[in-house]
C-alpha cells in the first residue's frame, strides 16, 4: 500500500479509476459542528490519496468534481455520515453510492458485527487495528500511525464489495441494496435538516 498525503485537495492531473473508495475523519461524530479534518480516496490501484484538510475556506474542486462524478461509483463503509459531513462542507450531491455497511446488513444477516474491521477479518481474513480511530485529526501534522489508518480505512473496501456483492446477488438482494444506496441521498438530506432521530416512516 503506497500512501500520497496532500494539502486541501488532490492534485489536479490525478486519474482514477471509475470506482472510488472514499471515508473521513472528522474531530467527532455531529458533522454539524465537529470539523472536517481528512478525506481519503482510493481506485484500488495500491495507492491511497490522504487529504488533509487545513482550511474550511478552501474549495477542493478536484476533489468534488470526482464526488459530483455520476459515473464513478463511490464506495462508503457507512456512507450516511461521510456523505453528510461533506454535503455539510461543500453543499455537493453525491450519486451513484455504495455502501458495505448497508450491503453486509442485507447480506450477511446471520450476524450483526457489520464494522469494517469484522468485514475484513471474515470475508478478507485480514486483522486490522482500529487504535487511531479517536486520535485528534485535527492536529497540525498526522502521525504515521494515523497516516496508515486512514489509508487502511479505504483500502480494503472494493475487495469487501466484491464479497457482498456475491452473497447479495446470491439472496436475490442486489436490487434492494441498490435502493437503499439511492436512498442515502435523501437520508442525509433528512439528517442535516433535522429529522436525525426521526423515523419518518413511523405510524
Amino acid at each position: 500500500m503506497k500512501i500520497k498525503l496532500h494539502k486541501n485537495d488532490l492534485p489536479e492531473n490525478i486519474k482514477l479509476n471509475n470506482s472510488v473508495a472514499i471515508d473521513t475523519e472528522a474531530m467527532g461524530l455531529n458533522y454539524l459542528r465537529d470539523r472536517l479534518c481528512l478525506v481519503q480516496l482510493t481506485d484500488n490501484n495500491g495507492t491511497c490519496h490522504l487529504i488533509k484538510i487545513e482550511s474550511k475556506l478552501y474549495k477542493p474542486i478536484n476533489l468534488i468534481k470526482i464526488l459530483k462524478n455520476k459515473k464513478i461509483i463511490k464506495i462508503f463503509h457507512y456512507a450516511r455520515f461521510d456523505v453528510a459531513i461533506l454535503k455539510h462542507n461543500y453543499s455537493v450531491n453525491i450519486e451513484n453510492i455504495y455502501c458495505t455497511k448497508i450491503a453486509s446488513k442485507l447480506a450477511r444477516t446471520y450476524t450483526d458485527k457489520h464494522g469494517y474491521k469484522d468485514l475484513c477479518k471474515e470475508l478478507l481474513n485480514k486483522e486490522i487495528s482500529k487504535t487511531e480511530q479517536t486520535t485528534n485529526w485535527g492536529q497540525k501534522k498526522l502521525t504515521l500511525e494515523q497516516q496508515k489508518y486512514a489509508a487502511t480505512d479505504v483500502f480494503y473496501l472494493h475487495k469487501i464489495k466484491e464479497k457482498l456483492d456475491k452473497i447479495l446477488i446470491k439472496e436475490n438482494r442486489m436490487n434492494l441494496a441498490k435502493n437503499c444506496f439511492n436512498f442515502i441521498k435523501t437520508r442525509t438530506e433528512l439528517d442535516l435538516r433535522g429529522w436525525s432521530d426521526q423515523d419518518i416512516f413511523k405510524h
